[in-house]
């Protein structure tokens, strides 16, 4: 295809315009009020929430874009400085978390349980592992029972993150694995980090959902990634770019790469791909 044709970049966070010391790409400012001069969507994609991606749409000046939270459990836009409207929710089965929670308390008293509902961050406890997400992510947990919030049917659920020592998050993943819940799914996003979403949540899909809201053709669109649950994304789309820092069996999903994190691969992409055709 013509590379001109490009209409809207969808692009990972953490490991992708993020540098290993969580720095946003030093260069991608300037490289997106260009795209923005061009009319052409720059959409962030993550595992995170809409809080924990505030900080970084704010310094990008990307608010008025949709946000896909969650790894596409969430896709929401900005209306104003504590409000979103929801483009697209996709929310995990009640039964199904209420077995999960049972089965950690029971068997793997020390993971952590993180809930998230809409932008709301809720944990049982601050713990070791809450402090260093929070570090992250810059934001701030809300203390809850986490059985007594089940309890609120109207509470959506869109992710639950548990965290752990690695060899107890394997034991947790092959645990819940075994319990064969038909509505979600399951993947390791650090070694010690499990996730847990509704089994059709992914970012492929919410690129599709995304290509659909702008009428923006699948074949007309560029992702950028570096992780493996970035693979059908970068797939999907019409220009795939995976990171030079990202393992090799993602780079083995498209034949497009640029260099890493850490020196600027996202604008270089961006430039390469878009604005220097």
């Amino acid at each position: 295809m013509n590379l001109r044709q490009i209409k809207l970049v969808i692009s990972d966070i953490d490991g992708t315009l993020l540098t290993t010391h969580h720095l946003i790409d030093d260069q991608l400012k300037d490289v997106l009020l260009e795209l923005h001069q061009k009319a052409i969507p720059f959409i962030l994609a993550s595992a995170r929430s809409p809080e924990g991606m505030s900080p970084i749409t704010e310094e990008l000046n990307l608010s008025d874009n949709p946000l896909v939270c969650y790894n596409g459990a969430l896709v929401l836009k900005k209306q104003s400085d504590e409000n979103y409207t929801v483009l697209f929710s996709h929310e995990l089965n009640r039964t199904d978390v209420q077995q999960l929670i049972n089965l950690i308390n029971t068997k793997f008293p020390h993971v952590t349980i993180n809930l998230y509902s809409g932008s709301e961050w809720y944990v049982d406890k601050i713990d070791k592992w809450t402090k260093i997400e929070a570090d992250i992510t810059k934001e701030h947990p809300i203390v809850k029972n986490i059985q007594q919030l089940l309890l609120n049917v109207a509470l959506p659920i869109h992710k639950l993150l548990l965290i752990g020592e690695s060899e107890e998050i394997k034991q947790l993943l092959e645990y819940c694995t075994n319990l064969r819940l038909p509505n979600s799914s399951f993947y390791l996003s650090k070694d010690n980090y499990l996730e847990i979403t509704h089994r059709d949540v992914s970012k492929d899909k919410a690129l599709v959902e995304l290509s659909k809201y702008y009428d923006v053709p699948l074949e007309n669109t560029m992702a950028i990634g570096d992780n493996f649950n970035d693979i059908p994304m970068l797939s999907l789309a019409g220009l795939g770019i995976v990171m030079d820092n990202a393992p090799e069996e993602v780079k083995k999903s498209t034949n497009l790469k640029t260099t890493d994190n850490n020196h600027n691969g996202v604008s270089k992409a961006i430039r390469k791909f878009i604005l220097d055709t």
